[in-house]
């Protein structure tokens, strides 16, 4: 969410991958070593006189196995860069004062081994540490005058000294299995911007953040800085986190009040200069509609984006407080739209170039975003308005323009149940009109989310070793539609599994598959999908499931969604109305019919699908007799995020399918 002949033979293959599938003449394909030197740009940010970009740039190094951090300055007329930071680590949430006149952003601090706020000038001079609290900064906002940084921080255990003597049981409520101690709440402070005493806004069992968030929500200052609202969760687990709502507290302290009480709120933001405040929410507070974005004003809120009643994944006010940014999928592409507060919304041109969803938009209307291609990873894009065309401003992963990739392409289909559904192909390097070929599905996770065309790092490794693949989007996914996202409630298995065979017979219709080697592949739901698919349909001659949530019952258990898997289903599985549902639609109960080689991957610590889903699976289908193989990483996290381990995942991923699908030569 998610024999010894065949064991020899994969072990083979896992050694190294295979050679590429004729490149174009000599032209090298994508490989491992090339998915070693990709770099990452993100959380850009646009000064808001629009002339420079703050973006973090972060370079994989195989040695230490760490990605090396910069945060860079761009400038938004030539391109030119420079690093602003030097050796730092962990650095995140770079954020401009509201004069342009300084840059803060979060960094590790070497004394208290924790994030901590940093404040640059920009006109010359080194970063200023602002905080030491002791558990660090979890997300932060400027006050409109730049005078003060309002910040969250998790609090201190009340019974700290209980816990040092070993005096440490806590009870057991919403936490995943793999919790070893009881979480604090998290808090709101503020800090004047040039150092000092940060003082505590709110305290409480409620907090400002949840253990499975990435980050927590930032809080957002009324226009006279007299106040600031934030995201205010019921506790500090990620279970009932779905009970937001967004309070208000003054900046002298006191009890925070209600501002939004609608349920599922998050992500609140002020418009400049206004009292106007946009949040996100699922769409009529149904968690399985997309996320919609709403306006609050006057004490009344509602839906702006009501009409195009689909998923957005951000959004960011645009200047003067008319409009919104919306970033989202359209189908097999990640757009951009701009939203009036009355009217229609318009979707922007963006000449191929695929958005990322972290947008950034200055007081002059320019905007910035990481974007990626069919064809080349992610870089640095700005647009000096909404009507404008994308310009890139870094190249920083030129070398994958010298190489032979396979080439993407979007494919729809009418699915079951009057759907009509697409997907993206991706053909083998070297591709010969007439010949056929094997086809690995590679199916993505979530399931809120979706495939599109922007360029992808596997399905090029599988291109180049000589596969077709197929990325199908199926119901569950976010970029055709509430009505399509929202199919998949009380339907978790069934109703995607039959989406995607019907998608893999409008790829065969294409006459491009061997339809004798056919392999099922998928990360978190897409290793859900994995094993649902080996378990309902004998076609497959391999399988690669990656930390596949396969007993429902036992993931609303053990993981970290609990009221969360519920909202799949109606209810919990444990009350006589439901409880044959979560088993039903579970894969474990149709393991005995599998066939298919299969290899499980997962994280020892992952709290999102906790191995014991694969530990299951693996047993079930060794004592049937399927060949099998299970690798797990000693890691805590739910895919791993080290250069080293993520290669690791994806020569295995791609060896299995070798020694499955393809003859040895």
């Amino acid at each position: 969410m998610k024999s010894i002949g065949y064991a020899a033979l994969a072990a083979c293959c896992l050694l190294a991958l295979p050679p590429p599938a004729r490149a174009a003449a000599s032209t090298p394909a994508f490989q491992l070593t090339d998915l070693q030197k990709i770099v990452s740009l993100g959380e850009p940010r646009i000064s808001p006189d629009g002339k420079r970009i703050a973006v973090i740039v972060s370079t994989p190094d195989w040695k230490t196995d760490k990605s090396q951090q910069e945060l860079d300055l761009v400038d938004t007329a030539s391109g030119m860069r420079r690093a602003l930071t030097w050796k730092r680590e962990d650095i995140s949430s770079p954020r401009w004062s509201p004069d342009g006149s300084r840059l803060a952003f979060i960094a590790k601090d070497a004394q208290t081994k924790q994030g901590q706020l940093y404040v640059m000038p920009m006109d010359g001079g080194d970063a200023r540490r602002v905080t030491d609290i002791k558990h660090g900064v979890d997300a932060y906002s400027w006050s409109p005058d730049g005078s003060q940084l309002a910040f969250v921080s998790a609090d201190e255990p009340a019974n700290a000294k209980a816990i040092k003597a070993h005096d440490d049981a806590f009870q057991v409520t919403d936490n995943h299995f793999l919790m070893r101690k009881a979480l604090t709440p998290s808090h709101l402070w503020v800090v004047p911007s040039a150092g000092g005493t940060a003082k505590r806004l709110t305290q409480g069992s409620f907090s400002l953040q949840t253990d499975q968030q990435d980050g927590a929500p930032a809080p957002t200052w009324s226009r006279d800085g007299r106040s600031i609202a934030f995201v205010r969760f019921p506790g500090a687990y990620w279970g009932p986190s779905f009970h937001s709502v967004i309070d208000t507290v003054d900046i002298g302290g006191g009890t925070p009040r209600a501002v939004v009480t609608d349920e599922g709120a998050m992500d609140a933001n002020y418009a400049a200069g206004s009292d106007m405040l946009a949040f996100m929410r699922p769409r009529g507070g149904d968690q399985n509609n997309g996320n919609a974005v709403y306006v609050s004003s006057d004490g009344h809120s509602r839906d702006v984006t009501q009409a195009l009643a689909r998923n957005f994944d951000s959004y960011a006010w645009l200047p003067r407080g008319k409009a919104l940014l919306l970033a989202g999928e359209d189908g097999t592409h990640a757009v951009l739209w701009v939203q009036p507060l009355s009217g229609a919304a318009k979707r922007l041109d963006l000449g191929g170039v695929e958005a990322g969803a972290d947008i950034s938009v200055s007081k002059t209307g320019a905007l910035a975003f990481v974007g990626s291609t069919e064809t080349h990873p992610g870089e640095l894009y700005v647009m000096d308005s909404v009507n404008a065309k994308p310009r890139r401003l870094t190249n920083l992963n030129a070398f994958v323009d010298k190489l032979a990739l396979g080439r993407t392409e979007s494919i729809e289909w009418q699915g079951p149940d009057g759907l009509r559904e697409d997907g993206v192909l991706t053909r083998p390097v070297g591709y010969q009109r007439g010949q056929k070929y094997p086809l690995v599905l590679v199916i993505h996770g979530g399931p809120e989310a979706a495939s599109t065309v922007k360029f992808s790092p596997l399905p090029q490794l599988l291109a180049a070793a000589g596969f077709v693949v197929f990325q199908p989007n199926y119901r569950g996914s976010t970029n055709l539609g509430d009505a399509y996202q929202h199919a998949i409630f009380r339907d978790t298995g069934d109703g995607p599994g039959r989406d995607v065979m019907a998608g893999l017979a409008a790829v065969q219709k294409l006459g491009v598959v061997d339809a004798q080697r056919i392999g099922v592949s998928g990360w978190s739901y897409g290793g859900y999908m994995t094993t649902w698919l080996t378990g309902h349909y004998p076609l497959w001659k391999a399988a690669v499931s990656g930390a596949a949530l396969t007993d429902w019952v036992m993931d609303y258990t053990v993981a970290y969604y609990q009221t969360g898997d519920t909202y799949f289903f109606g209810g919990s599985p444990w009350s006589a109305k439901y409880r044959d549902i979560w088993r039903e639609q579970s894969p474990i109960t149709y393991a005995h019919n599998v066939t298919a080689p299969t290899l499980i991957m997962g994280d020892v610590g992952d709290p999102n699908v906790p191995l014991v889903n694969s530990y299951e699976w693996y047993h079930a289908l060794r004592d049937s007799g399927v060949p099998v193989e299970f690798y797990a990483y000693p890691v805590d996290t739910h895919f791993p995020k080290d250069i080293v381990r993520t290669t690791d995942v994806y020569r295995r991923w791609v060896g299995w399918m070798t020694a499955h699908l393809k003859p040895r030569s």
